[in-house]
């Protein structure tokens, strides 16, 4: 599988439908075919992003 954001190929599941990229450090995961992205802070929670901040 390759990562959405970056194209890259280092990407492991996490969760049900849920995969972390080890090359842009970001956690994703479709609804539908809604792309939900988010970083994962420093206590271990997901702050999601928005459009403008993935570029």
């Amino acid at each position: 599988m390759k990562c959405p954001i970056c194209g890259g190929r280092a990407v492991g599941k996490v969760g049900l439908e849920q995969y972390y990229c080890w090359n842009c450090y970001l956690e994703y995961q479709y609804q539908g075919s809604v792309l939900k992205v988010y970083k994962v802070s420093e206590d271990g929670s997901l702050v999601e992003y928005n459009d403008a901040e993935i570029g």
